[in-house]
């Protein structure tokens, strides 16, 4: 079904190591100034779609938020003894809070995604209404015990996506790193705006696209 980033501080700066990529022959790689290129067209279009986002009301995040929710809840029919993977929001994206906690009372389980090593893959770990929390990269609120899942669903936060389901994010390519490392690949959902919505991101060998996107229209 488809509808059309303790306090440790540290960020990653722009890397373009992981655009190398060896071909079958072994020798072959992707042309380095592209990728510079598209990165720094990423960087100014994700500034844009943040700074749009981040200037809408209260009551229109509280609206597109029930809307999407609506929508996780057809794409989502079953949710008991499912661990699904969400996230602690912060600038501006999708509020799923209430909706995470629904989920917990009807026998789903939860699980934040939580940073341990600058590019390297996120580590999911459980979560209830009732888990001390502590910060984490960034800042972000994560489960203060380590209790690590492996997610069945995961709800990817987005700042833009394009039509075939690629995820424009905040540049540290935690999600893209985490899909490819899961012996088993979990359903993944992008939820964002449609504000969001661009003709191309102009994915890289290393992008990953999601199942399918949600953005409440």
């Amino acid at each position: 079904m488809k509808f059309t980033d303790t306090g440790t501080g540290f960020s990653s700066p722009p890397c373009f190591a992981h655009e190398l990529e060896l071909s079958g022959d072994g020798f072959s790689m992707v042309d380095l100034q592209t990728a510079i290129e598209v990165e720094r067209w990423r960087k100014a279009k994700r500034a844009e779609l943040i700074a749009a986002r981040l200037n809408l009301s209260d009551d229109d995040r509280r609206s597109h938020a029930g809307r999407v929710v609506n929508q996780l809840e057809q794409a989502i029919e079953d949710k008991e003894n499912l661990v699904i993977g969400v996230y602690w929001p912060i600038k501006g994206e999708v509020d799923l809070r209430h909706w995470m906690h629904g989920v917990v009372g009807r026998g789903g389980r939860i699980a934040l995604p939580v940073v341990v090593e600058p590019r390297q893959p996120l580590k999911f770990h459980a979560w209830t209404p009732g888990s001390r929390m502590k910060l984490g990269a960034w800042n972000i609120p994560i489960p203060a015990q380590n209790k690590e899942v492996k997610p069945d669903i995961v709800i990817a936060p987005l700042v833009g996506f394009d039509s075939d389901c690629h995820r424009l994010g905040y540049g540290d390519g935690f999600y893209d790193r985490t899909l490819m490392s899961l012996p088993t690949r979990p359903k993944v959902i992008g939820v964002g705006h449609s504000s969001g919505a661009l003709t191309t991101i102009f994915p890289q060998p290393h992008d990953i696209p999601m199942d399918s996107i949600v953005t409440g229209e």
